[in-house]
């Protein structure tokens, strides 16, 4: 169980990091104001968009790719584990 823990968390956190790293470029247009959730810039160029669609790329695959490896994959293997012990 430790092992799914630590694979979720390391996908977590680096994907967090990583998406931390583009909303700071792209979302914070001032220090007083909004920062990480702010909107994106009006124009953005084509690296511009790229950034900001692998950031969110990022956001996503890391909360969902969490929410496998601490509640999808303990539950399989905890199903298995009944299946195996209830036919035999």
């Amino acid at each position: 169980m430790a092992d799914e823990f630590m694979k979720g968390f390391g996908i977590l956190v680096t994907t967090s990091l990583l998406w931390m790293v583009t909303a700071g470029w792209y979302k914070t247009p001032s220090f007083e104001g909004d920062q990480l959730l702010g909107p994106a810039p009006e124009e953005p160029d084509i690296y511009a968009q790229l950034s900001l669609v692998i950031g969110d790329a990022l956001l996503w695959f890391g909360l969902i790719a969490a929410l496998v490896f601490w509640v999808v994959v303990p539950m399989i293997n905890e199903f298995q584990a009944y299946r195996d012990e209830r036919s035999s």
